[in-house]
């Protein structure tokens, strides 16, 4: 692989925090990244899905039959937020499709660049609207009230290589900084990444990244006794129940999905695109004497300036960000706060947990305007799973 040249110096540090947080989830999975596919034919249809999509089509072979092809798209989210749409891949569209075979199902790929019937050319990272917002906000409402209103969403990140086979991820304002493929200072090339030494090395193990169970990660806090056998207890989970499993109000806020704010005096009301849940944040000075516990909890809050303070209590025993458990006694803080000068809405979390954790949790996220409309995500992971093949059979045991 040819070295990769920086166009400017490195990203801001937040970018740089913000970047390795996605590599998690933008795997390459079972796909051959280090081979070229090129497949033309007729759409069938698309499942507009996260936490990826999928077109299908009918490829027409050398003899004339017909076969069957999927390829992977990214969330539907993402797509969603850069301009495409299901009515793209209309029935009976014509499309050529570039890529990489997947290693398990030989009918299936990774999609790289896509063209239309009409010539439209479109990388897998392609954006087909404005990146940025250029709409004034009013800093206040008529109420008086900072205004947090509106549907935000964290900026998108994207391949140094459009074509998504090739480099690492970027704040898609900061792309153009950077040579095709290019890996920042600090940072590393996406693991299966076309030339990297697993996109080379002979797979092991079985294909499909197996569908082993638990939850992903690794605990954020030190947890207590209780803690660690509360971790013991999380219930075994397949990587499709994973992929579209409900959080917690920490770790569904951020993310590709957007999210909607609406604002009255009493109450604010939070609406996250991530499984489309809705939590109520009470304008008033103290929880209830009697709070029904809730994954959710009771959110309670003020103004402090132009801060926005929330608390909440009242939990079910969950998980707060992957393999993090919390208990009941669950106690979260969050400060949401705009930037008048950069449009930028901040959301800082201070969560604490006597009875699991020895220690606060604390998060920060900032989100912009989004470019597209709130809407709950609709979750289905079609990642094909394809069992381990069948140990071989013990050697017969040698004649006495």
């Amino acid at each position: 692989m040819n070295p990769h040249v920086l166009k400017s110096v490195g990203l801001a540090a937040a970018s740089l925090l913000a970047a390795p947080a996605a590599l998690a989830h933008h795997g390459f999975g079972n796909f051959a990244m280090d081979e070229d596919i090129t497949l033309s034919g007729e759409v069938i249809k698309v499942d507009f899905v996260n936490p990826h999509s999928w077109v299908h089509f009918n490829v027409t072979r050398p003899d004339g039959t017909k076969a069957e092809y999927r390829c992977e798209l990214r969330s539907a989210t993402t797509l969603r937020r850069s301009g495409w749409t299901p009515e793209m891949f209309a029935a009976g569209t014509h499309i050529t499709i570039q890529g990489s075979p997947d290693r398990a199902e030989k009918n299936a790929c990774y999609t790289s660049t896509i063209t239309f019937g009409d010539g439209t050319v479109l990388d897998r990272y392609g954006q087909r609207i404005p990146a940025q917002v250029t709409t004034q906000r009013p800093a206040k409402l008529p109420n008086g009230q900072p205004n947090i209103s509106g549907d935000w969403a964290v900026e998108q990140l994207v391949m140094t290589d459009p074509a998504g086979r090739d480099g690492t991820l970027v704040p898609l304002s900061r792309v153009g900084q950077f040579e095709r493929g290019a890996v920042p200072e600090g940072q590393q090339e996406i693991p299966g990444a076309r030339g990297t030494p697993q996109a080379q090395a002979p797979r092991t193990g079985p294909p499909g990244g197996g569908g082993g169970g638990g939850f992903a990660g690794r605990a954020l806090v030190e947890l207590t006794d209780a803690g660690k056998a509360a971790v013991a207890a999380l219930p075994q989970m397949s990587r499709a129940q994973r992929a579209c499993a409900p959080g917690s109000i920490v770790s569904d806020w951020g993310g590709e999905p957007v999210n909607r704010i609406s604002q009255d005096a009493s109450t604010i009301t939070i609406q996250y695109g991530r499984n489309g849940r809705t939590r109520t944040v009470h304008m008033i000075a103290a929880h209830p004497a009697n709070v029904t516990p809730s994954a959710d909890g009771h959110s309670i809050g003020k103004w402090e300036n132009d801060v926005l303070v929330v608390d909440t209590i009242g939990f079910v025993p969950g998980t707060l960000v992957g393999q993090t458990p919390h208990s009941a006694q669950l106690h979260v803080v969050e400060r949401f706060s705009v930037d008048p000068a950069t449009t930028t809405l901040k959301r800082e979390v201070q969560a604490n947990d006597p009875l699991y954790w020895t220690a606060s949790f604390t998060n920060s996220t900032s989100m912009i305007v989004s470019t597209v409309p709130y809407a709950a995500e609709a979750c289905e992971d079609l990642t094909p799973v394809v069992p381990p093949a069948p140990a071989a059979a013990p050697a017969p045991a040698p004649a006495r």
